[in-house]
């Protein structure tokens, strides 16, 4: 039987905003969390390990896209200081 981990536990393994977790489960790019009971919600330890080295591998084949830099140039104003 697999091991289970719960939201906090997720939390400690994949350092990702909630609803980052959330919007890559919807893509079908996250292991789908199950619910155990009505307010008990869950995912896989071992599909969440198996997410993470193939993340791994694909950063050390540089096949994860990145997010461009934001292009200061096109900015109107400067960023105000508080």
């Amino acid at each position: 039987m697999s091991r289970t981990i719960r939201r906090q536990q997720l939390r400690e393994i994949v350092p990702l905003a909630d609803s980052t977790i959330y919007e890559m489960e919807q893509r079908g790019e996250f292991p789908q969390r199950f619910y155990l009971t009505s307010r008990s919600v869950v995912w896989d330890l071992a599909e969440v390990e198996a997410w993470l080295e193939a993340r791994r591998a694909a950063s050390r084949a540089k096949t994860i896209k990145r997010a461009p830099s934001p292009d200061v140039g096109l900015r109107k104003t400067r960023p105000i200081r508080h």
